[in-house]
């Protein structure tokens, strides 16, 4: 065969080949543009000569699927590569597949990038653990339950739940499974569903519906329903998710009506009402939020009519998930979020209203006993009974869990650093006391060497931590920990010298001076006159500001008269002195006196001294020793 015909045969077979990866990849991409991730992802997989943003497509196919263990190797082969500049969400989604498959160490490495601030998961875990208010017993329902179950809420004496085991060949493109329905069952003392039952047709439909929620009366069903028709939005067509409610007439589901606030421009799912029922939470994706879904609420009026939606804020949101709303009956707020530090995917929070400030407490972590790696959802309580039930896709596809919650006492972790205000350098050996509200002293400790404290305290109460170092003056910071959310508290705290604080104080060989005028005595006397009060005012005012001040007296003699007679002269006057601070109300645990009579002289001119040199050498010094 000709040399030039082998060429053109090649050619053509690379040719084939290029034009069949190119139309793979189109359609991959059109699959992937209409959320159909299965088929995308299989597609993806078959193009040999796959670039990095291929690469980061297919991971998210798996991503948005649960699929962590593919969804990590795939993100690993971009992020492999130094030099490639890759968006942040990709950081985040990359993050949570680790954790997802217990990569715990490089996980956090990821999301410290993402966050721009340390994340240790395990540090967080052990003070989590002093913090959760339950420990929790979950278990698998491991009859009637299948795998795609979800959703579960109370239903009169029964329980409802979402399901996809309805026998349909119309498949959800997304997860290429079917589409998800609505059922009520009983639940069994033994745990196990009973008696499963779907909801009629006109709740049913050929789309989407779950997360249904009966008033307490039985009469009005709230539950969510994916739109029929799909809505182009920002250049991608979506079927939004809507909130329904239907009406029991003569025991049967009528007037299915949907909520006013739903739209075609956005979704609004997962309902869940409060104990009087006037209030309607919901998660949604609307304009204005925080980002992604937000958990919001509208009221309901006595006749019916809804109120605009109030979003519950940005202690409770973030710009990722929080969906899957439920209020108990002590009106504790729990949902899932995947923006909120957690252990990996949506994880369980709680959070409680302060009537005072209106305003959601910070939300607290459920714990390492109900929240795992993957996502954790749909949880709702008793909280009489303290049972309950959640869903999970922990065992790799959504399944429905019952769990049982006993309390355990509570604490909180306080810790901060201690440093100078002005050089910023750190106060190692600095003493912190913690006061409780009766500034009464509970506990005390010495920061260590990288100036850092800690101390587990209670919620709900009110406390003061105190700095004190010698030198300094000390600083106290009152707080309260009546936010239930934060297992953390951080004080740092900025301690000022007195030589900066004071213009008369002053520092020199390793000693702390009050510059004050200098004293003088009459000749072989030590009573205090008013020119040596007024000097000792000055003092007097300075340890009143600061209670902790602590203060050496030391007075100094010249040489004239003998060394005894000096030794015996310079006590006197430094006694005197003392006695003339402890008068006007300074303790005398705070003072102490010395005297050096001629063994300090500022100026040694031997027999030859002036009365300036002389003058010099009789002195008092004052020294700050705390």
């Amino acid at each position: 065969m000709p040399l030039k015909r082998i060429f053109n045969i090649i050619f053509c077979f690379i040719s084939l080949m290029t034009f069949s990866q190119s139309s793979k990849i189109k359609k991959a991409h059109k699959l992937f543009d209409s959320k159909a991730y299965i088929k995308a992802a299989q597609l993806y997989e078959e193009v040999a000569e796959s670039n990095d943003s291929i690469i980061l497509k297919l991971a998210d196919c798996y991503y948005y699927n649960g699929l962590m263990d593919k969804a990590a190797e795939n993100y690993s082969k971009v992020f492999q590569n130094p030099y490639k500049k890759i968006f942040s969400d990709y950081y985040f989604k990359y993050a949570h597949a680790l954790y997802g498959i217990n990569n715990i160490e490089v996980a956090d490495s990821i999301m410290s990038i993402y966050k721009s601030t340390k994340i240790e998961t395990p540090l967080y875990i052990e003070n989590l653990e002093n913090a959760i208010p339950y420990l929790y017993d979950a278990h698998l329902i491991t009859s009637g339950n299948i795998p795609g179950d979800f959703g579960l809420n109370y239903y009169n004496d029964q329980v409802s739940f979402a399901s996809l085991r309805k026998n349909s060949s119309k498949k959800y493109k997304w997860n290429d499974e079917p589409y998800l329905d609505i059922y009520i069952a009983d639940f069994s003392d033994e745990g196990t569903l009973e008696n499963i039952e779907e909801l009629p047709p006109n709740i049913n439909t050929n789309t989407h519906e779950s997360n249904a929620v009966l008033s307490s009366d039985g009469k009005t069903l709230y539950f969510s329903r994916t739109n029929d028709k799909r809505t182009d939005i920002d250049g991608i067509k979506i079927a939004t998710v809507k909130l329904y409610k239907a009406t029991k007439v003569d025991e049967e589901w009528r007037d299915i009506e949907e909520l006013p606030f739903s739209s075609d421009q956005y979704s609004v799912m997962h309902p869940a009402l409060n104990n009087n029922d006037d209030k309607l939470y919901f998660s949604s994706d609307m304009k204005g939020g925080k980002g992604s879904f937000d958990i919001y609420y509208v009221n309901i009026t006595s006749d019916s009519t809804y109120s605009e939606p109030k979003n519950l804020g940005s202690k409770v949101n973030t710009k990722h998930r929080e969906q899957f709303p439920f209020i108990s009956k002590d009106t504790t707020l729990y949902f899932a979020s995947d923006g909120l530090q957690g252990l990996g995917g949506l994880d369980i929070f709680m959070s409680e209203f302060d009537k005072d400030s209106s305003t959601w407490n910070t939300p607290l972590n459920l714990g390492t006993t109900i929240n795992t790696g993957k996502d954790d959802f749909s949880f709702i309580v008793n909280s009489d009974t303290d049972t309950g039930f959640l869903s999970s896709n922990r065992s790799g596809s959504d399944n429905l869990y019952t769990f049982s919650r006993k309390a355990k006492n509570r604490s909180v972790l306080l810790e901060g650093s201690v440093k100078d205000l002005h050089s910023q350098i750190i106060l190692p050996n600095t003493t912190i006391t913690l006061f409780d509200e009766n500034n009464k002293a509970i506990d005390s400790v010495k920061v260590n060497e990288e100036g850092r404290y800690k101390f587990y305290i209670s919620p709900f109460n009110s406390y003061k931590v105190e700095g004190f170092k010698p030198l300094y003056i000390p600083k106290a910071v009152a707080f309260d920990t009546d936010d239930s959310g934060k297992i953390e508290l951080n004080i740092e705290l900025e301690l000022e010298s007195y030589d900066d604080a004071e213009d008369i104080v002053y520092e020199k060989d390793g000693y702390v001076y009050i510059q004050l005028e200098n004293i003088y005595f009459e000749l072989d006397k030590w009573n205090i006159e008013p020119q040596a009060a007024s000097t000792l005012n000055v003092l007097i005012e300075l340890m009143k500001k600061y209670p902790r001040m602590e203060v050496q007296l030391g007075a100094h003699t010249d040489t004239r008269s003998s060394f005894e007679y000096n030794m015996k002269l310079s006590v006197n006057r430094a006694n005197a002195a003392m006695q003339y601070i402890i008068s006007k109300g300074i303790h005398v645990s705070r003072l102490k006196a010395i005297g050096y009579g001629e063994t300090q002289l500022l100026v040694d001119c031997g027999d030859d001294c002036s009365e300036a040199q002389h003058s010099i050498n009789r002195r008092c010094e004052f020294i700050i020793t705390r």
